[in-house]
C-alpha cells in the first residue's frame, strides 16, 4: 500500500489546535482568577461563621434576601448547571452574564449561615457564564458558529471544574462525560484539557498568593506505614468493595431524589418563591439544634473551636463518622438546596460518600480509609453519571505515589466502585438536563432523551404502592 499524506489536513488539525490553544487559554485564565476569589471568600466566610456560630440564626432572613435576589434579577439564570447543558446541546440564546455575579453571591451567603451546599455548582456556572460572555464580546470579530459556542461552554466548565478542585485532567474529563449519559464525544477534548490545565493553574497561583490551599488527602492506606493495607491485589477485598458500589450507588439516587423532591414539595408548598429559603431555613435551624452543627457548611474539616465534628477529613479515620452521618448530610442539603439556597452538590455528595465508605468499612471489615476514599468519589460517580471522571478524580486527589496506586490495585478499586455505584444509580442524577447517550440497562430509556423526561416516565413510588394496593 501506497504511503499516502494529507499536508492540507494537518495544516486544518495545526489551525484548529493553535485557534483553541489561544481561545481556551485566554478564557479559562479569567475563570481561574474568579474561582480563586470565590474559594478565598468561601474560605473567608466559613471561619467567621466557626467563630460566631449564632450566625445560623439569620438563615431564614439570608434566604429571604436570596429569595427576592433571584425573583428581581435572576430568572433567567435559576436552571444553573441545567441551563448550561441545554446550552450546549441546543445553543440558543447563550448564558447571561448575570450567572457568574449571582452564582457567587448566592453561595458565599448560603456558607455564611450555615447552608450546606457545595461549590462546583458555582465553579461552573462561573465558567460557563464568562465563557458565553467572552463569545458575545468578541462576536464583531469572530464568527461564533453552533460548534464553537458548545465547545466554548464546555471550555468554561472544564475551566471552572479543574480550578475549584485542583483536578485538571478531572476537569477536562468531566466537561465531556457530563453531557450525555454513557457516552462521550472527544471532538472538544483538547480545547477542555488546555482550558482545564489554565484554570487550574490561575487559581491555585492566586490561592498561594492568598495563603490557601486546595485540601490535601494524604492517606498513609497508599503509602503504608505497617499499620494499612499496601498489599496486592485481593479478591476478597474487591469482593467488598463490590458490594460497597451498590450502596454508593443507592445513596447518589436518595440525594439526587431528596433535593429533586424537596424542591417540588417546597415548590407545591410555598407559592411565594421568596418564601422558600425562609421556610427551609428554619428548618436547618432545627435540625441543627436536634443533631448538631456537624452538617452545616462545606464540611470539608471541622470546626477547629469543635475537633470532634464529623467532617470530610474525619471521615477517613475509625471514628471518624457515625454510622448515619451520610444520611444527616444528605437531609441537610436537600434542605438548603431544594428550598432555593444557593451552591454545588459536589462537596456534599464527597462528605456523603467518605461518611458511608467509613460505616461500610466498619460493616466489612475492611480498611476505613480505602473505602472512604472510594465512597469520596463513587457516590459523586453515580449521582453525576461521570464514572470516569471520578475515577480520574481519585487518582489526582489521592494518588501521591503513583508506583503504590498501581501495585497495590488501587486504580482497579477506584474503577469497580465509580463504574459500579454508576449503574447503581439507574435513572438517576443530580443534573436533569443530561442527555441518554447509551442506557445503562434494559427499559423504556429512549436515547437522546433528557434525564429529566425519562424520569418523568418512570413510576413513581406512589405509583409502586397503587399497583400494589389494586393487586
Amino acid at each position: 500500500m501506497p504511503f499516502r499524506w494529507n499536508p492540507r489536513e494537518h495544516a486544518s488539525l495545526a489551525r484548529y489546535a493553535f485557534k483553541w490553544l489561544v481561545i481556551a487559554t485566554v478564557v479559562s485564565v479569567p475563570i481561574g482568577a474568579a474561582v480563586a476569589v470565590f474559594l478565598w471568600a468561601l474560605d473567608g466566610v466559613t471561619h467567621l461563621r466557626w467563630d460566631h456560630p449564632r450566625l445560623l440564626y439569620f438563615l431564614p432572613l439570608a434566604g429571604l434576601a436570596l429569595g427576592a435576589l433571584y425573583q428581581w434579577l435572576g430568572k433567567s439564570v435559576e436552571g444553573g448547571n441545567n441551563l448550561l447543558m441545554e446550552q450546549i446541546h441546543e445553543p440558543g440564546g447563550g448564558v447571561p452574564a448575570r450567572m457568574a455575579p449571582l452564582i457567587l453571591i448566592g453561595t458565599v451567603l448560603t456558607h455564611l449561615v450555615g447552608g450546606s451546599a457545595g461549590r462546583e455548582g458555582t465553579a461552573v456556572q462561573m465558567g460557563g457564564s464568562l465563557a458565553s460572555s467572552f463569545s458575545r464580546a468578541t462576536a464583531r470579530w469572530h464568527r461564533w458558529t453552533h460548534a464553537d459556542i458548545r465547545t466554548l461552554l464546555m471550555v468554561g466548565i472544564a475551566g471552572g471544574f479543574g480550578a475549584v478542585f485542583g483536578t485538571p485532567l478531572t476537569g477536562a474529563v468531566f466537561a465531556i462525560e457530563v453531557l450525555a449519559i454513557g457516552r462521550m464525544s472527544y471532538e472538544s477534548i483538547l480545547p477542555c484539557l488546555i482550558a482545564a490545565i489554565a484554570g487550574d493553574r490561575s487559581c491555585t497561583y492566586l490561592l498561594h498568593r492568598f495563603n490557601i490551599h486546595h485540601t490535601v488527602y494524604d492517606l498513609s492506606v497508599l503509602g503504608g506505614n505497617g499499620t494499612h493495607w499496601n498489599g496486592p491485589f485481593s479478591g476478597m477485598l474487591m469482593a467488598k468493595i463490590a458490594v460497597a458500589a451498590v450502596a454508593f450507588g443507592l445513596a447518589s439516587v436518595v440525594f439526587a431524589e431528596s433535593v429533586h423532591g424537596l424542591s417540588r414539595l417546597f415548590k407545591h408548598l410555598i407559592r411565594w418563591p421568596m418564601l422558600r429559603p425562609v421556610a427551609g431555613g428554619c428548618l436547618i435551624i432545627l435540625l441543627a439544634h436536634l443533631v448538631g452543627s456537624d452538617y452545616l457548611g462545606l464540611g470539608v474539616m471541622a470546626n477547629p473551636n469543635h475537633p470532634a465534628q464529623v467532617s470530610i477529613l474525619s471521615s477517613f479515620h475509625p471514628g471518624g463518622a457515625t454510622a448515619f452521618s451520610w444520611a444527616w448530610k444528605i437531609l441537610f442539603t436537600a434542605v438548603t438546596l431544594g428550598s432555593g439556597f444557593k451552591g454545588g452538590e459536589v462537596t456534599p455528595l464527597f462528605f456523603i460518600g467518605a461518611a458511608l465508605g467509613n460505616a461500610m468499612a466498619h460493616l466489612l471489615g475492611a480498611p476505613v480509609e480505602l473505602f472512604a476514599a472510594l465512597g469520596f468519589v463513587a457516590v459523586f460517580a453515580g449521582a453525576t453519571n461521570t464514572p470516569l471522571a471520578c475515577t480520574i478524580m481519585g487518582i489526582e486527589l489521592f494518588g501521591g505515589g503513583a508506583g503504590e496506586l498501581l501495585r497495590g490495585g488501587f486504580i482497579v478499586y477506584l474503577a469497580v466502585a465509580c463504574f459500579g455505584a454508576y449503574l447503581f444509580s439507574g435513572r438517576s442524577g443530580i443534573y436533569l438536563s443530561q442527555r441518554i447517550g447509551s442506557p445503562k440497562g434494559a427499559g423504556d430509556v429512549i436515547p437522546g432523551d433528557a434525564l429529566r423526561t425519562t424520569r418523568e416516565r418512570k413510576p413513581g413510588l406512589r405509583d409502586l404502592v397503587r399497583r400494589v394496593m389494586r393487586k
